[in-house]
């Protein structure tokens, strides 16, 4: 296999620095609770499957990042509800991307969780051009 030359700078690219914020499976998975409307610890966690120690360490950092927020909802014990920001709400169509992909090319069965517009019909994530509203065909190389 080729290797990549020694002296080759890595590609400056918006989607290396994204992935620093979420690119992990756990960060995804919180801004999906978060997007369900899950907002309390426990629930994210069983929802997720995360350890508590790594959920802990990914709330730190999406809280850190801005892409959520957490409000106090009870002082004894201190507890916290976490909920999606201006940019953590920016990444829905990653989501419904994702789950879309996720469908056709990986679970291939009927996903029983749907994202609803507020019409009530199902929310699609569609990449098209801005110009002429033509969808993103890519070509096999």
């Amino acid at each position: 296999m080729p290797t990549a030359p020694a002296d080759r700078t890595p590609r400056d690219c918006t989607i290396a620095d994204a992935l620093e914020v979420v690119g992990d499976r756990w960060s995804l998975l919180v801004v999906r609770e978060l997007f369900y409307a899950e907002r309390r610890f426990t629930d994210i966690a069983a929802n997720t499957g995360a350890p508590r120690d790594i959920l802990t360490a990914r709330l730190r950092k999406l809280l850190d990042c801005g892409v959520i927020a957490r409000e106090q909802y009870s002082s004894r014990p201190p507890r916290y509800e976490y909920r999606l920001t201006e940019m953590g709400r920016a990444l829905s169509p990653v989501l419904l991307t994702l789950k879309r992909w996720g469908h056709e090319h990986v679970r291939k069965t009927d996903d029983p969780v749907r994202f609803d517009h507020s019409c009530g019909h199902e929310l699609v994530a569609e990449v098209h051009c801005r110009a002429c509203g033509d969808p993103l065909i890519t070509e096999p190389d």
